[in-house]
């Protein structure tokens, strides 16, 4: 997007019909069709120069008059076909948010709704079509939606606490969490001009927007910013100890050939996003640092350490089929799964093997040609619903309400099912995005799932009138399956989930230790490259990838 425009400042005269007086400014809008939306709001001084890296600064009070029209900059991230806000302008200056209300916002106290995007922490931003909120508070007037940024990759996840004058740098391995954090408090401070009520926010996301939003609620500095929770197909099992960060660390300082912390900084922009396409490859996790994120979450969910929110929480039942756009077709997607499962029979203990293989045997369909879909289901447990479940049934044992959704009507695209991401274009009420969903969107099952998060977000409870969602917990697993008719089940894989339950410890997030030396980085590669995929598979890198080496 090399046309790219930045919102300006305003002399003179402006519709104040569609203005909003914030701590750094009064921001201008535009309305359509009875919804105002304002684009490009900073809620964060712009983490440049020797702020790169560092902590995010709040703004600067002003009271100056500026446009509101323009999507802030998609944070430095490798262009991707899939991640459509990074073919949007990059900036390292990104920490920008965007606002959609309803009119007559003036004076009202509306319940609020925060999302924050997916992408593996590695990418996306809020200029992706799919996140746009028009369509969602043309439907819901009574909320009003937020969409925030936050730095990902090498600029928001890395370690630099190692690194020779990096002592300054000590949270620099969470800063994309900071950047959330900071948002919401801009929230709390201006939403008010908005027609929103601070009180009453909801924060929700997809991916690692649901990863972001299971974490926030165990840092002691986000406590207050937020009362609710929605977390789709993320937990916070995609982490990474301390340890694990540091191999990145080393790579970036190898590929830049710095040596201290002034060598970083006197990198480029350019430079530093050509070093990201080098070395992103779902390796930015948030880190179990001691610091910002206590070192084990789950036990910290356990103890009873998360903020009391109310939580809902689920994933979908074909998760890791949404790579097979990514690897170019199915026949790629069956060469790479399995591989991905042969490297981590490899390298998981005897025992673990013996869970594996007895859920392998236990699922639908005989012969080669459903192997793969066995594995994603595997690796669906693995990776999503049984971190869910951990997360969820040990904050519901403190007392806390929380309700489980499994979501089961498929995509239209052939193959992709139930993949992950599905349910974007439901929950946003955008059924013209077909990304993900394909063509003919169930608009009575996007009615009923909207209203089901907007009932959760105002009330705490997301039922619907003739379909009760009762909460979830260790005794009574209740699950709310969103499918063409959505219904209450109880122990939904109740098998699977015993045979697999003890192997949700972090050892399948991409935790290098799962590689044995003789299962290297190169071999994985060559793997890929064999099923001839321009992209290693998501589900190869996060479960195979031994960081640290090439």
């Amino acid at each position: 997007m090399d046309s790219y425009r930045p919102n300006r400042k305003i002399e003179g005269a402006y519709d104040q019909s569609v203005a909003a007086v914030c701590l750094n400014g009064t921001f201008v809008g535009k309305t359509s069709e009875g919804v105002t939306a304002f684009r490009g709001i900073p809620f964060a001084s712009p983490p440049v120069g020797k702020l790169r890296w560092k902590e995010p600064v709040p703004v600067v009070a002003s009271d100056g008059v500026y446009e509101a029209c323009v999507n802030g900059p998609s944070p430095i991230q490798t262009k991707l076909e899939s991640e459509r806000a990074s073919q949007y302008f990059q900036s390292e200056d990104c920490l920008y948010l965007n606002v959609w209300t309803a009119d007559g916002y003036a004076g009202q106290k509306r319940c609020v709704m925060v999302f924050i995007h997916g992408g593996a922490y590695g990418w996306g931003g809020t200029a992706d079509p799919l996140y746009d909120g028009h369509n969602f508070v043309k439907a819901h007037p009574e909320i009003v939606l937020v969409t925030i940024a936050y730095r990902v990759g090498i600029a928001g996840f890395i370690d630099f606490s190692n690194v020779p004058g990096g002592e300054a740098y000590a949270t620099s391995g969470n800063l994309g969490l900071l950047d959330q954090i900071c948002a919401l408090q801009y929230v709390q401070g201006n939403i008010h001009a908005f027609g929103g009520d601070p009180t009453k926010v909801t924060i929700f996301g997809e991916s690692a927007g649901g990863g972001s939003v299971s974490l926030l609620p165990l840092i002691p500095e986000a406590k207050g910013l937020f009362s609710r929770v929605i977390a789709e197909s993320g937990s916070v099992a995609l982490t990474y100890s301390r340890k694990e960060c540091l191999g990145l660390t080393r790579r970036l300082l190898k590929e830049t050939k710095a040596r201290r912390m002034e060598d970083l900084l006197a990198l480029t922009t350019e430079q530093l996003q050509t070093v990201n396409e080098k070395l992103n490859d779902y390796n930015n996790f948030p880190e179990r640092d001691g610091i910002v994120l206590p070192e084990d979450l789950y036990a910290a969910y356990e103890r009873g350490d998360a903020q009391p929110v109310e939580m809902l929480l689920g994933t979908n039942a074909d998760e890791l089929r949404y790579w097979i756009l990514d690897v170019g077709g199915v026949a790629k997607y069956r060469i790479l799964s399995n591989v991905m499962l042969n490297s981590a029979m490899r390298t998981i203990s005897r025992e673990d093997r013996k869970r594996v293989e007895a859920f392998l045997m236990i699922q639908p369909g005989d012969g080669l040609q459903d192997r793969p879909w066995q594995i994603t289901e595997l690796f669906n447990e693995l990776l999503f619903r049984l971190p869910a479940i951990r997360q969820g049934q040990t904050h519901a044992l403190n007392g806390n309400p929380v309700y489980m959704y499994y979501w089961r009507y498929p995509s239209s695209v052939p193959d992709l099912g139930a993949c992950h991401a599905v349910e974007l274009a439901y929950v946003f009420n955008n059924l013209q995005e077909t990304i993900y969903s394909g063509e003919g969107i169930n608009a009575e099952l996007a009615a009923r799932v909207q209203q089901m998060w907007v009932n959760f977000a105002t009330t705490g409870d997301p039922s619907l009138p003739g379909l009760r969602w009762e909460t979830y917990s260790r005794e009574a697993r209740k699950t709310m399956i969103l499918d063409e008719k959505p219904y209450l089940k109880i122990n939904l894989h109740e098998t699977g989930r015993r045979l697999l339950y003890p192997l949700t410890d972090y050892r399948f997030n991409g935790n290098p230790e799962m590689l044995s030396s003789e299962v290297k980085p190169t071999v994985l590669k060559a793997a890929a490259a064999a099923a001839g995929a321009g992209t290693l598979a998501l589900v190869l890198w996060l479960a195979l990838r031994k960081k640290g080496e090439t």
